[in-house]
């Protein structure tokens, strides 16, 4: 059975001439903290079967984020596949007016440097903003891209 996340895919703005903004997060901890491209993430984790898979999203997006999900329409974009096998579902939501005043992550522990037997706290997240459908291309990473498709359809829909 595939890792299954949940995450939220927050928009603004138009479809059509120009594309809408997404909010996205960058992923912490050392591995990440000199990367750009292909670094940042749709907020979301992972959730178990029987669990709806909206309210595990909106769940990850507060741990992530350190704010509730805006409390908006979700529509649900569908499942993406990473080349890992990992799935991610997608909902998206209208939220012109999200904005956070503090980045909040939640922690996870990783021995670092590694083999020196210390172990240290680095945020899941650490920066999250607005940016334009195109440059979110790449910034994401390669399994969550197809889903920037999928909102365009979903927005030029509404």
């Amino acid at each position: 059975m595939p890792v299954t996340s949940a995450g939220l895919l927050l928009w603004r703005g138009a479809a059509a001439p120009a594309a809408p903004e997404v909010f996205i997060a960058h992923m912490g901890g050392p591995f990440w903290a000199r990367k750009q491209a292909a670094a940042w993430s749709i907020p979301k984790g992972e959730y178990v079967d029987g669990e709806d898979p909206l309210a595990a999203a909106r769940r990850e997006f507060a741990e992530e984020i350190g704010a509730p999900a805006p409390e908006v329409e979700y529509v649900d974009l569908g499942e993406f596949r990473y080349s890992s096998g990992k799935l991610v579902r997608v909902f998206a939501g209208a939220a012109p007016a999200f904005e956070i005043d503090e980045l909040v992550s939640n922690t996870f522990e990783l021995e670092w440097p590694p083999r020196s037997g210390r172990h240290q706290s680095f945020p899941e997240v650490d920066e999250a903003r607005w940016v334009p459908l195109a440059e979110a291309r790449g910034l994401l990473v390669a399994g969550q891209r197809p889903a920037l498709d999928a909102l365009l359809r979903h927005a030029a829909s509404v």
